[in-house]
């Protein structure tokens, strides 16, 4: 049998070509992934210890993820101080950055601490030098080139009493996972607004004892048990810990987010697996049919049934073999070539690839595990049919046989299982149930293809057959081989189900979202003054902006809020209770008539900024974490009014918004412009416009508050995840695209008398070419049409069990143009998919196949 094995490997190679692809193509899968898994991970082990690579100690607040409060941070730094040893706090804040003439560099700029000691500084310092005193301040590299600071400028950073003038002396570089706009020293930080530390580095005195330096900082702990004071802050749990026990843990914290994503890519490689055993499956049922009378010879001349099937399983297994080494030589080459190229083009620490010996060698494994796998059925098939059955004319094939019956109950029973799971999951709100019911219901909508596919082929069928005798060869000979058929179009009816399900569902909850985004971000920038009216021609400025489409002034004034006499303030003391001297107010609906439309600015409702006449709308951001009274009183010059505050999750600057009546009535006729509402070009560059509108706004006293870019962020999470996971199920989709190639190439072969035939009776190379273009047009549309049926079904019950929790209003949303593009994707895939079996069917004379056996 061994000389039969390698003569049949010889014969049909070429016949074993679509099944190496397949496997190939999933093991290589699996090996870019461990690629670039392994080249995240490297490059981040090089980038996050480096902030505590250069002390002895690293001071947490009680466990290595544990952040110590602001007194213990302070405490550990005098301690320092006092040993004669050196320290420095891993802190940051966030606050606006302008220069000295007033002009805006950043709204809203990370501060980071600069160490004192040259040996704790873990920048790399460009230009200039670090930060040695109080007022000086060093400036990252990157943010410097885009915000135009040079060493030498003064930057101010904070606002009102608590702003610092800071002088720029040097330029550094951070690392792309610990990096901040502006670096100062830790005296200078601990004077900001709103700092807090994660951990403190410490170094000792060279010559000095660590032990008896972590004994010291342990002692300062304090956990307030024992005081008697509990006005009294204090310093926390304080808990030392070697670098490099911090750094392995901010990695294992970095590594599991690479990991969770390489386990998530390697979920899509299963679903590539999965296609590649129905492909190969398929190839080997058509191959084993196409060879059944070799098969049969084999049988009379004395070969055993478990002969035959051990060497046609061995020919498999070569299959295997030489598939999944092609995959690993295709896998490293894309994942090295990959890496190189993304550590070119994409800011991301990526490090040498380090291929893991278990990731190749399951995948190695898994390739020839499928392929076997994948040949046990159809190698049945194959060796229980008796020698004289064999050689004897094939009868046509026919679901109506006893297999083919119960094959349908099955399907029948699995797909009302997989609905009533379907149907439990809605109603529990259950991922896990959704899974496991779509997963039934799509098993049971496979298990049924040889009746539901070949339907649809004839419905189809219907409306080409009058374009001429190629369309109506291609219709039948689609439904000839019902399970063949069936099989065929079941991998790719796996990648378009899934594609036409992320597509919808994906759809559906951004339109969901974006609802959701209209009510929190109505507006998209607001332009708004923070203790006088705008300049009359600041709006004029600002509407001149590339990117903006529309601009409304709005009018206003400034009032003095405070609860209202007898009001229920909830037993809170009043200074808990939120007020306020200077309160800016606006009424846009006001503005309406004189500076433009309220339409033409305000995303969705435009009532969220159309308050009653005793109403007045407060952000939550303005009144912060203060406890909000039943009524409030606001008082100007003109006189008080008794407002009902309405707390809406929406940001439009830090005005309170009322109605035009309460305005006129708090303000009379002396109302100037607070406030210019924006709305962005659709297609703008948010952070160009963002910029933009900073520098036209700077130096006249108004603050910018670009609501618009967390609508940008969320719009472009919702692109990331569509274009990530059609991407990757582009794997499976590529691989049936082969499958279908070598399904009517392997027809061919099987066909080439009756092609000989026809060509003998008259039909043309041209037509001949056409009939198997429209073949397998024929099977991608149908296939295409059936998944995307499917998978709009599964983003209906996506949509209820996952959106609708969230976002109780959503509803459903098809994406046609998407939708139309991946029917017109698939056909033109299956068209180029038969170029090849065309021309090689074209090419055979009509004597030569009339010959061929």
């Amino acid at each position: 049998m061994r000389t039969v094995l390698l003569a049949s490997l010889r014969t049909h190679t070429r016949r074993y070509v679509a099944a190496v692809l397949a496997v190939a193509i999933a093991v290589a899968f699996v090996v870019v992934t461990d690629a670039l898994a392994s080249s995240a991970r490297g490059g981040l082990t090089g980038e996050v210890g480096k902030p505590y690579e250069k002390g002895d100690l690293v001071v947490t607040g009680g466990g290595l993820d544990g952040w110590p409060n602001n007194t213990g941070v302070e405490a550990v730094v005098d301690l320092a101080e006092e040993r004669g040893d050196a320290a420095v706090p891993l802190a940051q804040t966030w606050l606006t950055v302008e220069r000295a003439d007033g002009s805006t560099v950043a709204t809203d700029a990370e501060i980071g601490t600069w160490a004192d000691d040259p040996s704790l500084v873990w920048q790399d310092v460009v230009e200039g030098r670090g930060a040695e005193a109080p007022d000086e301040a060093v400036v990252s590299a990157s943010q410097a080139r885009a915000r135009d600071v040079a060493v030498g400028d003064e930057l101010v950073v904070g606002s009102g009493e608590g702003a610092t003038t800071l002088t720029v002396v040097g330029l550094a570089d951070g690392t792309r996972l610990a990096s901040s706009a502006l670096w100062v020293p830790f005296a200078t930080m601990r004077t900001l607004e709103g700092w807090w530390a994660e951990t403190v580095t410490y170094a000792v005195a060279p010559g000095g004892d660590v032990d008896a330096a972590a004994d010291a900082i342990a002692a300062l702990g304090d956990d307030g048990s024992g005081s008697v004071d509990a006005d009294v802050e204090t310093t926390g749990l304080l808990e030392t810990f070697t670098p490099a026990e911090v750094a392995d843990d901010r990695l294992q914290q970095a590594n599991q987010q690479v990991d969770v994503m390489a386990m998530l890519v390697l979920l899509f490689a299963a679903i590539a697996a999965v296609v590649s055993v129905m492909v190969i499956a398929n190839t080997f049922s058509i191959l084993f049919a196409q060879r059944l009378r070799d098969l049969a010879l084999l049988r009379c001349v004395g070969a055993t049934r478990r002969q035959v099937r051990r060497a046609i399983r061995l020919e498999a297994l070569v299959v295997g073999l030489l598939a999944s080494l092609t995959g690993l030589a295709l896998g490293a080459a894309l994942g090295y070539g990959g890496v190189a190229l993304l550590r070119a083009s994409v800011d991301f620490p990526l490090g040498a690839v380090r291929p893991s010996p278990l990731w190749w060698g399951a995948a190695f494994l898994g390739g020839v595990v499928t392929t076997v796998v994948a040949a046990w059925l159809p190698t049945r098939t194959a060796t229980r049919v008796s020698p004289l059955a064999a050689l004897r004319p094939e009868a046509a094939p026919s679901v109506r046989t006893t297999a083919g019956r119960a094959r349908i109950a099955l399907g029948g029973l699995v797909l009302v299982a997989g609905g009533v799971g379907l149907a439990l999951a809605v109603a529990t709100a259950n991922l896990l149930v959704m899974v496991a019911g779509g997963t039934a219901f799509f098993a049971g909508v496979v298990l049924l293809g040889p009746v539901v596919v070949p339907a649809l082929l004839r419905l189809v069928g219907l409306a080409v057959r009058r374009t001429g005798p190629a369309a109506r060869i291609a219709g039948d000979n689609a439904v000839r081989n019902p399970r063949r058929t069936a099989a065929t179009t079941a991998s790719l009816l796996i990648g378009v189900t899934l594609t036409t399900a992320v597509l919808t569902g994906m759809a559906s909850a951004r339109s969901a979202t974006a609802v959701e985004l209209d009510q929190q971000f109505p507006v998209d920038v607001t332009v708004a003054a923070d203790a006088g009216p705008l300049d009359a021609d600041l709006a004029d400025r600002l509407a001149e902006v590339r990117g903006v489409d529309a601009a409304l002034v709005v009018p206003g004034g400034l009032a003095a809020v405070a609860p209202a006499a007898g009001t229920d303030t909830g037993g809170l003391p009043p200074e808990e209770v939120w007020s306020s001297d200077t309160l800016p107010l606006a009424a846009p609906a006001a503005a309406e008539d004189a500076d433009g439309s309220l339409d033409e600015v305000v995303r969705g409702d435009r009532t969220i900024a159309a308050p009653a006449d005793d109403e007045i709308a407060v952000p939550y951001d303005v009144v912060g974490t203060a406890g909000v009274p039943e009524r409030v009183e606001v008082t100007t010059a003109a006189g008080t009014r008794t407002l009902t505050p309405r707390l809406v999750d929406s940001g439009w600057g830090s005005a309170a918004l009322v109605s035009p009546a309460t305005l006129q009535a708090l303000v009379g006729d002396d109302t100037e412009p607070y406030a210019v509402w924006l709305r962005a070009d659709d297609g703008a560059d948010v952070d160009d416009l963002v910029a933009d509108l900073e520098a036209a706004a700077s130096g006249s006293g108004a603050g910018v508050t670009p609501l618009v870019q967390q609508r940008d962020w969320v719009d472009t999470q919702l692109d990331v995840v569509v274009m990530a996971v059609v991407g990757l199920l582009g794997i499976g989709v590529l691989i049936a695209l082969v499958g279908i190639g070598s399904t009517l190439g392997l027809s061919v072969l099987e066909r080439a008398r009756e092609n000989a035939l026809l060509r003998a009776l008259g039909l043309t190379r041209r037509q001949l070419r056409r009939t198997l273009a429209a073949e397998g047009v024929l099977l991608s549309v149908v296939a295409t049409l059936l998944g995307t049926a499917v998978g709009v079904f599964f983003a209906v019950i996506g949509v209820r069990v996952m959106v609708q929790p969230a976002i109780g209003d959503a509803a459903l949303v098809l994406p046609w143009g998407q939708l139309a593009a991946v029917v017109a994707v698939a056909a033109l895939a299956g068209l180029v998919a038969c170029v090849l079996p065309a021309r090689r069917a074209a090419r055979i004379s009509p004597a030569a196949g009339l010959t061929a056996d």
